[in-house]
């Protein structure tokens, strides 16, 4: 039987031309519309956070050419996922839009019914989901197939090194570092489901794909509270990949995460295994890797989505698993399989040379996503690339169209919001520890067309009051040609209406609607609530309304940016919602969903919580949750609340460990995960680590011995501490409970 490939409809392809502006304006309206955009972004480039940090601009006319504005545009800088604008570019040009990558499924000569190997050969398709294997195993069986030996899995195509250079610069099991295969599914990531039918009962854990690949740990329990006090882990134990859940799950709702897998074609063998079966096709033998033979008859080649819709998942959604698998594939194409990072540089460094004229040696470019401190590029080059793709008619509809739109979609979905920019610019953003960055295109109210890369790295403290004045020069661009013009639109984006608290009873009003909203846990709430978060003058009403953000959708990024932005330690925020909290006998917002993503490993989640044992000193409820909320994190992502204890203020550490030691003594678990966790930073070899790690342990000991001192009863009946003594000596780490 000859090889049977899906059926390809051939799709209309409407390319709908760029609208025409409106008539320019005169020359001498023109040369005063750009002055005053120069004079305004200039003005917003002085103030801080811009002033602290380096900032990278470069704005360019579209329409004439001309550099509009500049700023240290030719400083070297680290772009974040910006260098996915170079793996786009370099795709499209090398690639073609039209390309399709194929996973080709072959047998042994002879009957197609029973098969002694179905060898499977992957070619680096990124966009295979367990979907779509269901979707191929049943042409499988429609094409005749009932029994197979082995199952052999061909990943040869890329070489066998999976992370790119960058990856190594942090250890996670995080989803954005999914390993690259050339036999890859559901980006090389599963999902991990969290229930529980009853206090105290054992948690429901679920994978989705369901695998043989995996083995699963469940030492988390049922809850009655509404928070999350739960942790995902992924590992790979030598051959199966196991997850390991701890914590408490709350019995009134569940929870999912998606954790990186560690060998691609395994996942994928192991899972396509079970989704055979359920076709009717049975697998015999072993799931292994292997080459395809030259004897092997081609049976079905399975194909891809289209190459824009490739792009989108990997701009507008900045999927580092995406881009770091086009750099291999375009390493496979151009320069010959195996596919490696290295070749597929080489081919984007041939493409920017030859095509874009930026040479070699002028930038910095070592993987494809942009992940970590390894790329640097200029300001000035990625606007001269972005004119160049611009330009290029026959690329230019699939790559404008793979990036995020301004209000509407992707990573942009929530910025520029009530500014001119929604809808009129299209952008890449770029975020990583202390960098932000936005490059892209926008169209002015005016007519006039640009490209624009903005940069800034090493700014200090939040990221929040840097992506605003990223968005106020995006947003002073689109609004050339408006009422008011750019000075307008930076006011709108970067003075926030004057915060003043309300009355007590019109906030708590407020708060029990948002409360019980939050509680819904409905995604089709968030328009609602991000329009009246954005506008909310009380700080402590509007720290609640981010809460409500987060927990009517805790995957998305953005919920939990809105959360720590506005929930702070201060006491216009945290001082008056535990009042506030008191009046309305509930619990204080936004403490659950805070320890929440703290006991998942969020380091601004866990320095804020930290920050959070300092204001509790004269509120003891407040003390309570606060202790067990350090606790419970303690026990789930120990490793990470070290790293915060150690990056806090010497005040806000000492609150914290006390309130630290108090919780973990309550919990009287002698295989404490914290106790573990601390000697490893003893351990350390930076000897200022070690000296972290040596003085926790002793102040945690001793801090520990004083909440389980005996204490002498007055005759009032009012608990006074045990007579003095000489502290107990800290215990050797071989003698710490648990170890």
């Amino acid at each position: 039987m000859s090889p049977r490939r899906p059926l390809l409809v051939p799709a209309l392809l409407i390319c709908a031309s760029v609208l025409a502006a409106p008539a320019s304006p005169p020359a001498r309206d023109r040369a005063a519309d750009r002055e005053a955009l120069r004079r305004t972004l200039l003005e917003l480039a002085q103030r801080a956070p811009f002033r602290e940090a380096r900032l990278g601009v470069q704005l360019v006319s579209l329409d004439d050419g001309s550099v509009v504005f500049g700023k240290d545009a030719d400083a070297l800088m680290n772009p974040a996922s910006n260098v996915k604008l170079v793996t786009a570019a370099a795709a499209l040009a090398r690639l073609g839009p039209e390309y399709r990558f194929d996973t080709e499924f072959l047998v042994e000569p002879g009957p197609t019914d029973r098969t002694r190997t179905l060898w499977i050969r992957g070619k680096g398709d990124p966009s295979i989901t367990t979907e779509r294997l269901h979707a191929i195993a049943s042409e499988l069986a429609h094409l005749g197939l009932r029994e197979v030996g082995e199952l052999v899995l061909d990943d040869s195509w890329f070489d066998p090194e999976r992370l790119a250079p960058g990856f190594e610069q942090e250890v996670s099991d995080r989803a954005y570092a999914a390993p690259t295969g050339a036999l890859s599914l559901n980006a090389n990531a599963v999902g991990v489901y969290l229930r529980a039918s009853a206090p105290g009962a054992r948690a429901i854990v679920e994978l989705e794909p369901p695998s043989d690949y995996f083995e699963i740990v469940n030492a988390a329990a049922g809850s009655s509270s509404r928070a999350r006090r739960a942790s995902v882990s992924s590992s790979w134990t030598g051959d199966r990949q196991r997850i390991t859940v701890r914590g408490t799950v709350p019995v009134s709702g569940e929870w999912a995460v998606w954790k990186r897998i560690d060998n691609p074609p395994l996942y994928f063998g192991q899972t396509f295994r079970r989704v055979l079966e359920m076709h009717g096709i049975r697998v015999r033998g072993k799931t292994r890797l292997g080459v395809v033979p030259e004897r092997a008859r081609l049976l079905y080649v399975a194909q891809s989505e289209t190459f824009d819709l490739v792009l989108k998942r990997m701009n507008k959604y900045s999927s580092n698993f995406v881009a770091e698998q086009l750099m291999k594939t375009l390493g496979a194409e151009v320069k010959g399989p195996p596919g490696t990072t290295a070749n597929g540089v080489a081919a984007a460094e041939e493409f920017l040379e030859r095509e874009v004229g930026i040479p070699r040696g002028s930038y910095i470019l070592r993987n494809g996503s942009g992940l970590n401190d390894t790329n640097r590029f200029t300001a000035r080059q990625l606007t001269q690339l972005l004119q160049y793709m611009w330009e290029r008619f026959p690329l230019a509809p699939e790559y404008l169209s793979s990036v995020g739109i301004a209000g509407k979609d992707g990573t942009l979905r929530y910025r520029f919001e009530g500014s001119e920019a929604v809808g009129r610019l299209r952008a890449k953003t770029g975020t990583l520890e202390n960098v932000s960055a936005l490059s892209g295109y926008v169209q002015s109210v005016g007519g006039e067309r640009f490209a624009f890369s903005i940069m800034v790295n090493d700014h200090a403290g939040r990221t929040a009051p840097v992506v605003q004045g990223i968005d106020a020069i995006g947003a002073a661009v689109a609004a050339v040609g408006a009422p008011g013009g750019p000075d307008r639109a930076v006011a709108t984006l970067t003075q926030p209406p004057a915060l003043s608290p309300t009355s007590n009873e019109e906030a708590k009003t407020r708060i029990r609607t948002y409360l019980a909203v939050a509680q819904k846990a409905d995604q089709r709430n968030l328009s609602f609530l991000r329009t009246a978060w954005r506008t909310e003058r009380d700080p402590a009403v509007r720290a609640v309304l981010a809460d409500s953000i987060y927990q009517s959708d805790p995957r998305d990024y953005l919920g939990t940016r809105a959360l720590l932005d506005s929930f702070t330690p201060a006491d216009e925020v945290y001082g008056r919602l535990r009042q506030l909290a008191r009046e309305l006998a509930v619990e204080v917002p936004c403490v659950g969903s805070l320890t929440s993503l703290a006991a998942e490993g969020n380091g601004e989640a866990l320095s804020r919580l930290v920050e959070l044992a300092r204001p509790s000193a004269s509120d003891v409820p407040a003390q309570r949750t606060v202790s067990s909320s350090l606790a419970d994190v303690a026990r789930t992502a120990p490793d990470e609340l070290l790293v915060a204890l150690r990056a806090a203020s010497p005040p806000d550490r000492d609150a914290a460990v006390m309130l630290l030691a108090r919780g973990v003594a309550a919990q009287q678990d002698a295989d404490h995960p914290l106790w573990p966790a601390v000697r490893k930073v003893m351990a350390s070899t930076d000897a200022a680590v070690a000296a972290f790690g040596r003085e926790l342990e002793a102040t945690l000991s001793q801090r520990m011995a004083a909440e389980k001192a005996p204490r002498v009863v007055q005759a009032a009946g009012t608990a006074a501490p045990a007579p003095a003594t000489k502290p107990p000596a800290a215990p050797a780490a071989t003698d710490r409970p648990g170890g």
